[in-house]
């Protein structure tokens, strides 16, 4: 599967196990990875591609913001996975 930016993905592996991410950058093996609480946008988590379980969710708002280099708040990451969260539940 191909990562996009603004992608929700699942942590699989590591101390933060089960953690909601989002994507906010692909590096040939490698996703950089925010939650806005423990990884913020200024320091993102390296995680290898294996390493997590993708979802077919992708932020657009989020993702446009992100391409762009438009300012970002970690409170913004935050507001979008937890409407991911609810979303998924939800279903």
């Amino acid at each position: 599967m191909e990562y996009k930016i603004g992608q929700i993905v699942y942590s699989k592996d590591g101390h933060d196990k089960g953690e909601v991410m989002m994507v906010v950058s692909v590096e040939d093996r490698y996703l950089y990875l925010v939650n806005g609480k423990t990884r913020k946008l200024a320091k993102p988590k390296r995680k290898k591609i294996l390493h997590v379980q993708p979802t077919h969710y992708v932020d657009a708002d989020m993702a446009e913001k992100l391409t762009r280099n438009e300012y970002i708040l970690d409170a913004d990451i935050r507001k979008a996975l937890k409407s991911y969260q609810i979303k998924a539940v939800d279903c």
